[in-house]
């Protein structure tokens, strides 16, 4: 392509949603630390989210990044305008269609620019063949880990869910390093009763097969043996370059990573300043969990019980009255020194990284997860849909620095109501983890180590490190 005297190029093109744009904007800023030119492509509303992390990058470092945006087909797909991301969405199957037509878009961006590469999303599943028009090399954007991509292929090649009688009845996914047990109500399609995203899921798999490879926000440490079963049992490409978070150094940066968080960030650490040493359990379902306001009281009722200090994300727009139908009467004002509730977004990695917090009651997206792993807290797992039941038993089985609430199924991502925890429950996890017990002991003891093995796999000579090197030097010698 006559590249040889030009930087290396790759864009990288993030799924519409918050735990999936968050993360590729922190790798497309790793790569540029390496000398990477970096463009990312997005659409006209979610533009703000990148420019602000973006712009600081820029400005701070003077690294090569850019961003082009292609226009969203909102209208064609009967979408309200203005619904551009998956968190402000009525219909997952309509989002879907309408990202399918933004092949055309981005094989008009790779005709104009000739990038040496295209780190895509994996629910784009076109982009490997609009790539492949152009003679790029396409690389999938893992938004999970080696264990959960492992654990859909496995079920894919090897269907164990069909040879047991009922939903509730185990099996253990075959042909893996532990014994992983589960169900059909904890697999990802089990919510997905016309079939759509099973169909789609489907597809994103078999365009991965045929794409480059892939790059994993995990690092080798952390899951050695499915990190192994991935690249040399299944066969597949893939570098291991994170966890990309950590490439946000400075207070600013992770204070910043998202959307505009809805507490000052300074009013949040003054509060958890005033704290002891692993006292404090953060509580956050991430960004598109829809929580019933019974199933709020019932987390309100545990966290009272439990008599531990908390932090609270409450998904914006649960109401808005100054006596909220979901907290029990004078709630807030009892807890006033005790609990904090932060409505809407928050500075997640500012407060893990934050030596008061002591445990994290998390949905298990892998974003999620793999900040609780970095910053070393044991986590209390509450899966809801997608892969989460997977990151689960990665936490409670494998890793051990964790401990399930007891979800049992999969629910509807639009309005997680099918599946109640009762308040006992929530006031027994929240305990086993922050409580002082030889089993919490161990669980942070184990969590505090994999802490400094993400740190240590991010340093110069550490895993990740020397794989996105390897990975960059591999992308040179192809586009020379």
């Amino acid at each position: 392509m006559g590249s040889k005297s030009r930087q290396l190029h790759i864009f990288f093109f993030p799924f519409m949603a918050p735990g999936h744009m968050i993360p590729i904007i922190d790798m497309a800023r790793l790569f540029t630390t390496q000398g990477v030119k970096a463009t990312i492509i997005t659409t006209p509303l979610n533009e703000p989210l990148v420019a602000k992390t973006i712009e600081r990058t820029k400005t701070c470092s003077g690294f090569n990044i850019d961003i082009k945006t292609i226009k969203f087909p909102t209208v064609e797909v009967g979408l309200t305008e203005g619904c551009e991301n998956v968190d402000s969405l009525p219909s997952p199957a309509s989002f879907l269609t309408a990202t399918g037509m933004l092949r055309q878009p981005l094989e008009q961006l790779l005709q104009d620019y000739r990038p040496h590469c295209v780190v895509a999303d994996m629910l784009f599943p076109w982009a490997t063949d609009v790539a492949a028009k152009f003679g790029i090399p396409r690389l999938v954007f893992h938004v999970t880990c080696f264990f959960s991509v492992s654990t859909i292929v496995s079920l894919q090649v090897y269907e164990p869910d069909k040879k047991v009688l009922s939903n509730s009845e185990p099996f253990v996914i075959p042909n893996f390093p532990d014994e992983i047990k589960l169900t059909r109500m904890k697999m990802s399609q089990f919510s997905d009763k016309e079939g759509i995203l099973t169909k789609f899921f489907k597809e994103a798999h078999e365009a991965e097969v045929r794409s480059y490879g892939a790059v994993v926000n995990s690092f080798y440490e952390l899951e050695p043996a499915y990190a192994n079963l991935y690249i040399k049992v299944l066969g597949r490409k893939a570098w291991p370059i994170g966890p990309v978070s950590l490439c946000n150094k400075e207070a600013e940066d992770k204070g910043q990573r998202g959307k505009e968080s809805s507490i000052d960030k300074h009013e949040c650490l003054k509060w958890l300043n005033t704290k002891n040493s692993d006292s404090v359990v953060y509580i956050c379902f991430g960004s598109l969990a829809n929580l019933t306001d019974s199933q709020l009281m019932e987390i309100a009722m545990g966290l009272e019980a439990s008599e531990q200090q908390f932090i609270w994300v409450v998904k914006k727009g649960k109401g808005k009255k100054e006596e909220e139908d979901w907290l029990p009467k004078g709630f807030e004002k009892k807890m006033e020194g005790k609990g904090l509730i932060i409505r809407g977004w928050a500075p997640q990695v500012l407060i893990l990284d934050h030596e008061a917090v002591g445990g994290f009651v998390t949905h298990c997206g892998w974003n999620s997860t793999l900040e609780g792993v970095t910053a070393g807290v044991p986590m209390v797992t509450w899966p809801m849909f997608a892969e989460q039941f997977y990151n689960e038993k990665l936490v409670t089985e494998v890793l051990k620095i964790g401990v399930p609430v007891g979800a049992q199924q999969c629910v509807n991502m639009m309005g997680n109501d099918a599946y109640s925890i009762k308040k006992e429950a929530i006031e027994k996890a929240v305990r086993r983890i922050i409580m002082v017990s030889e089993e919490a002991k161990e669980m942070r003891s184990r969590a505090k180590a994999l802490g400094e093995m993400a740190r240590r796999a991010m340093e110069k000579g550490g895993s990740s490190y020397s794989d996105l090197n390897a990975l960059i030097e591999e992308l040179k010698i192809l586009s020379s």
